[in-house]
This record gives C-alpha cells, sequence and structure tokens, in this order.
C-alpha cells in the first residue's frame, strides 16, 4: 500500500511571520493545527519537513542533523523571501533544538522551544520511539507481522550513527543556549515520558533574554501540540506572540 506523503505548509496570514518546525519520526502534522489558528491571528506560518521525515524509517537513518539544520535555514530564507523581515520560530521537541539553534545562529524576532531536550539522557526513549514508528509505517503497508519484526530488527541495527548524531546536536545546543538574546517562551508537559523534563527549566535558566518566560502544562504528553491542552497551548503562543515588539 502506498503511504500519501506530507508536505511542507506555507499558510499566509500578515507581515509577521511564524516558523513551524516538527520533531524527530515527525512532520507537518506536528505543527498544522498551531499553523491555522496563528494564521487566523494574521500570521504567516511555514513549516519545512527535514530530510528523512515523513517517509519510510530507512529514508531517516539515511539522514543527519547537519541537513536537518540546512533544512530550517532553508525555510527560514524561504520566509525572507517572501518579503517577510521578523520571524518567531516555535518548534516541538526536536524542532525546539533546532529553532534555539537558529536563535543563536540567525537574527530572529522570538523562539518558542515546545517539549525540547538538552540532555541526551534519553537514547533508550528515543529508540523506544523510533521502534514504535517503524512498525507502525510498516503497518499501515501491510505487511505481515514477521516481515515487520525483521525488517524493525534491521533498521534498529542500522540506526546507532543517527541517535548518535542527534546526540551530538542536542549536546551542541546545550552548550551554546547562553547565547540566545532573543525573547524565549519555553513550553514543558508535565507528563512527557519522551525527554528529560529537567530541560525546560535548562533553557529558562540560561538562555540571556530579558523577555522569558515558561509554561508547565499538566495534563500532556510529549506531542503537546496534538495533546489535550494544545487550545490553550495556542492561546499562550499567540499570546507570547503579541506582547513582542513587532515593528
Amino acid at each position: 500500500m502506498k503511504i500519501k506523503k506530507p508536505q511542507p505548509f506555507t499558510f499566509e496570514g500578515g507581515d509577521r511571520a511564524v516558523l513551524l518546525l516538527h520533531g524527530f519520526t515527525g512532520h507537518t502534522a506536528d505543527v498544522r493545527m498551531l499553523g491555522r489558528y496563528l494564521q487566523k491571528q494574521g500570521y504567516t506560518c511555514h513549516a519545512p519537513i527535514y530530510r528523512g521525515h515523513g517517509a519510510p524509517p530507512e529514508e531517516l537513518i539515511k539522514s543527519n542533523p547537519d541537513e536537518w539544520w540546512i533544512d530550517v535555514k532553508e525555510a527560514l530564507n524561504h520566509l525572507r523571501d517572501l518579503g517577510h523581515k521578523e520571524i518567531a520560530v516555535a518548534g516541538l521537541s526536536l524542532g525546539g533544538v533546532l529553532g534555539l539553534k537558529l536563535a543563536y545562529s540567525e537574527p530572529i524576532k522570538a523562539v518558542i522551544p515546545m517539549c525540547s531536550p538538552m540532555f541526551f539522557d534519553n537514547e533508550t526513549q528515543l529508540t523506544k520511539g523510533f521502534r514504535a514508528f517503524a512498525k507502525e509505517y510498516k503497518q499501515l503497508e501491510k505487511k505481515n507481522e514477521d516481515t515487520i519484526q525483521s525488517e524493525v530488527d534491521e533498521l534498529m541495527a542500522n540506526s546507532k550513527q543517527v541517535f548518535t548524531d542527534l546526540g551530538g546536536l542536542i549536546t551542541e545546543v546545550k552548550d551554546h543556549v547562553d547565547h540566545i538574546y532573543a525573547p524565549t517562551f519555553v513550553v514543558q508537559a508535565r507528563k512527557d515520558q519522551m525527554i528529560n523534563t529537567e530541560s525546560a527549566t535548562y533553557i529558562y535558566d540560561n538562555v540571556e533574554a530579558d523577555q522569558k518566560e515558561i509554561k508547565w502544562y499538566e495534563e500532556s504528553g510529549h506531542v503537546i501540540t496534538l495533546g489535550k491542552e494544545k487550545e490553550q497551548l495556542h492561546e499562550d503562543i499567540y499570546q507570547f506572540l503579541e506582547s513582542l515588539d513587532w515593528s
């Protein structure tokens, strides 16, 4: 069975722009509802899909964080090419890590990391998450259980490099968080089983932004953008964006 490939999106709103970044193994569905909500409030939103994502798991393990970083910078430039001069960045999980990297590498309006890891102490959860993603993808392809099992085992054996590289990216960003001066809104789900939730406090304590906020969502799990408090999250992000000094 052929699975429909997800696509990047650009939702045209006003002059103010927000770059939306998805998580590891995810794609634009992670941030689509947030994008539509912000578009209704007058913001233009663009979300890319990093290389290897929104594709079979075999493609994901052929890609690496250096390529994802290039994809994120190209997405930022896409908004600039559309004429947007002031761009905020909101990212889920890995997307938040890449967003924080943007915040100390490029002039951006603000950064909103959501459930973003700063400690690479969660390789077990990440590999478990990747295994679940791979299995689910193969079930959608209507493969039988034996085939799924052997293909997933082979994938896990071949995926070590991507996790090593991912750990390197997380550590690199953690070491540079104190170079961030852009307004920062740290979002963290209390019931997050995927990352060390101390990450949120670490980001909040170490960014050098004069304007910074942190909020914990008591009833949410890791993919907070699709969780039961998503409407509240949408509103909070909108209020934070409205508090910025846009020209």
